[in-house]
């Protein structure tokens, strides 16, 4: 009977190397979303329009009307400025912000509702009529079929969702009663809002409808993201990418400037194409 002896050695340089590579390309590897969902970047979405963006950063969205700057007389411009700062300068290090100006296809039904004006039944109708059939045009031509839409996102990180829900309800109070005092209308994001507008950005062509209601989560046992994903994200090419049908790409500006012309960021942000401006701040 023999006795096979086990020997054992010591690993080359080489080969410790070649090890430490394949586990760190391993662990590297399984971060690679798998799936069109799981490229989505956020962890949950609740009704209440709170967001967990990771494991310790809460977020919320308010969309805002525009304000008539480049038409305002010199001193109206100079008080619109200087509540824009003090706009601004109420965000502290602990609060993470961006703008968001979305230019996307506008929902045929969305855009007929939008500009719908009821008949009263009396003599007016015709002009009623008149007027939205005109409107119909004129915004159809102007925008060349797109819905261009303003938001801020701010975000703040915390433990958990009780205990960032109170302080981010505070925050959107704060925002509204500032944007109320710009004059510009603004109106918070429920959670369904926030899912059909990222629905519309990843749906480009706006030819899927948006369907979603929180009560078929359970019954489905899908998720959010299930209801807003496109068919496919394809990231192959190195300065562009696909998502669903349409062919993508992003660029980025960093403004160095210590001053810079207002009609530059005005024109920057009404283009008449799809595009999907953004100015974040940490």
């Amino acid at each position: 009977m023999s006795t096979q002896k086990t020997i054992q050695r010591k690993l080359s340089r080489e080969e410790r190397n070649r090890i430490e590579s394949a586990i760190a390309r391993a662990k590297r590897d399984s971060k690679v979303p798998a799936t069109a969902q799981q490229t989505i970047p956020y962890l949950r979405m609740h009704p209440d329009g709170i967001c967990q963006a990771t494991d310790a950063l809460y977020t919320k969205t308010i969309q805002f009307q525009d304000i008539n700057y480049q038409l305002a007389q010199n001193e109206d411009k100079t008080a619109i400025f200087d509540g824009w700062c003090d706009f601004l300068n109420y965000f502290d290090s602990s609060i993470r912000f961006q703008f968001s100006f979305l230019n996307l296809s506008a929902s045929i039904e969305e855009f007929e509702q939008s500009i719908l004006i009821p008949n009263q039944n009396d003599d007016f109708d015709d002009i009623r009529e008149e007027y939205a059939n005109m409107l119909r045009g004129q915004l159809a031509k102007g925008n060349n079929g797109l819905s261009k839409t303003k938001f801020i996102t701010f975000g703040i990180e915390a433990e958990n969702l009780r205990t960032a829900k109170p302080r981010l309800e505070r925050i959107e109070n704060d925002l509204l009663n500032s944007f109320k005092r710009l004059g510009v209308a603004a109106d918070p994001l429920s959670g369904k809002d926030r899912l059909k507008l990222l629905h519309s950005i990843y749906h480009l062509d706006g030819q899927e409808r948006f369907l979603f209601d929180w009560d078929w989560l359970p019954l489905s046992g899908l998720s959010t993201k299930d209801y807003i994903a496109p068919a496919s994200f394809d990231f192959s090419e190195s300065r562009n990418f696909r998502m669903g049908k349409k062919n993508c790409s992003v660029s980025f500006l960093q403004i160095l400037a210590p001053e810079l012309n207002d009609r530059m960021l005005a024109e920057y942000t009404h283009q008449n194409k799809q595009a999907y401006p953004r100015k974040e701040h940490r």
